[in-house]
């Protein structure tokens, strides 16, 4: 089999698949995307490795029992128990070549000219195999042994350091050397749809002696993006930039939840804590890095021109619209609050995580590593209400009336992300997350 080339036709603008509702331009799901996720049903409690393909998840435990799926590129089968299970970590321990050979797999049984009309054209492995989104449920998609969260926004970086410092000497001198990151709280993160509850916390009112214990008054989300490990590293063997994308499976949306009272009173001198681990939102479907390649572009320049360890030919960005959107209890439509792209991003995920691992720090299967707010040169184009409203000094109005200077009890925040092709879109699928009030 030429690997190369069948995973190159995976990505042909041209193919359509016999699942029509992929073919739809604002689909997220076209067949060209084919993100890998974990769900169950109503018929099928049991957590397994799933697809999504226009309105339906491809449940891949199904096509393993019928023969249809193997694990390598070479056409050696066996192992597809790794489908029955309520993570995708054994399969991405697999390796790349697993990964591509599924992908090239599920392509050309969707595809509608296949070839390999074996799912097509049977109605009775159709009905097992073929699960109707909309009565899917979605699960967590990895177990997550760790999660680190980077800040890597040139311009979120310059705003906060205008907000809380000196306009003219914004960004502190180590920013544009290296990654800046933090060690977040694995155990807290969620899938989309999980409520979230409003944090307690200590709170230092201006012009007050001491903190009071209370709810966060000031509630805010970080629009980002997060990569899975596909591919860990030893102790004290660092991964080369050059390399690093190698180690990566694929990208998911992430909401970093942040209670700005909180933070700010507790990050000095050791930065996050309580204001950060009470959750962390990812979307449910990983889009891979094979997925998202058409939309490869430049990543901004750097100056100055990074340390050696930090240096990548080539392009690393990615273009990647995305959106927030804030719709309060009761209300009839979402107010759309913030259109950016993830191609503004000053570090890449390669340099990243090649800062990540210089020093030594395994990483393992799995791993969570958040980009950091996503915000871009405009004032509409911030990822947090920080920004968007200035710290509480400029509401956003709403559609249908109201403001918000942050997020209040009962609010639904959405994240939606995509790129965009030539009459198809590969697309996230939404991460969301509905405000509970605090524990009282």
């Amino acid at each position: 089999m030429n690997a190369s080339g069948d995973l190159q036709a995976t990505l042909d603008a041209s193919r359509k698949s016999w699942v029509e509702t992929a073919n739809a331009p604002q689909c997220d799901f076209p067949i060209q995307n084919l993100p890998f996720g974990i769900f169950s049903d109503a018929r099928n409690a049991t957590r397994r490795v799933g697809v999504a393909i226009g309105d339906c998840v491809v449940d891949l435990s199904a096509l393993g029992q019928a023969g249809l799926l193997k694990l390598s590129a070479d056409g050696k089968a066996a192992g597809n128990s790794v489908f029955e299970r309520d993570s995708l970590n054994d399969f991405i321990a697999l390796g790349q070549d697993a990964w591509r050979s599924v992908r090239i797999q599920l392509s050309a049984l969707l595809a509608r000219d296949t070839a390999t009309p074996a799912l097509r054209d049977d109605p009775a492995l159709q009905a097992r195999a073929l699960i109707p989104l909309a009565g899917a449920t979605l699960h967590l998609p990895v177990e997550i042994p760790g999660y680190t969260d980077f800040y890597s926004s040139k311009e979120h970086a310059t705003n906060v350091g205008s907000m809380f410092r000196d306009p003219k000497n914004a960004l502190l001198p180590n920013w544009s050397e290296m990654p800046i990151g933090y060690n977040g709280r694995a155990s807290s993160v969620v899938v989309s749809g999980t409520p979230v509850r409003r944090p307690n916390g200590q709170l230092k009112l201006p012009d007050a002696e001491r903190p009071v214990f209370g709810a966060s008054r000031k509630l805010d989300i970080e629009l980002e993006t997060g990569f899975i490990i596909g591919r860990g590293n030893a102790l004290g063997e660092p991964v080369a930039c050059e390399d690093a994308e190698s180690h990566i499976f694929g990208m998911v949306l992430l909401n970093d939840w942040s209670a700005r009272d909180i933070q700010q009173w507790e990050y000095v001198p050791l930065g996050p804590f309580n204001a950060k681990t009470f959750a962390t939102t990812i979307s449910p479907w990983i889009v891979t890095l094979d997925a998202l390649e058409p939309f490869r572009v430049a990543q901004p320049a750097q100056e100055p021109k990074p340390l050696d360890y930090l240096c990548h030919a080539g392009e690393h960005a990615f273009d990647i619209a995305l959106e927030v959107m804030l719709r309060p209890r009761n209300a009839s439509q979402p107010t759309t609050i913030s259109r950016t792209n993830f191609r503004h991003m000053y570090w890449t995920m390669a340099q990243q995580l090649a800062h990540h691992t210089v020093s030594g720090c395994n990483t393992r299967v799995g791993d969570l590593m958040g980009s950091g707010t996503i915000s871009g040169p405009t004032g509409d184009s911030s990822g947090s209400l920080l920004e968007l409203t200035w710290n509480g000094q400029k509401p956003l109005e709403l559609h249908g009336g109201g403001t918000r200077a942050f997020i209040e009890d009962g609010d639904e925040l959405t994240l939606a992300g995509w790129c965009q092709g030539n009459g198809y879109r590969v697309g996230f699928g939404p991460c969301v997350g509905e405000i509970l009030p605090a524990h009282r």
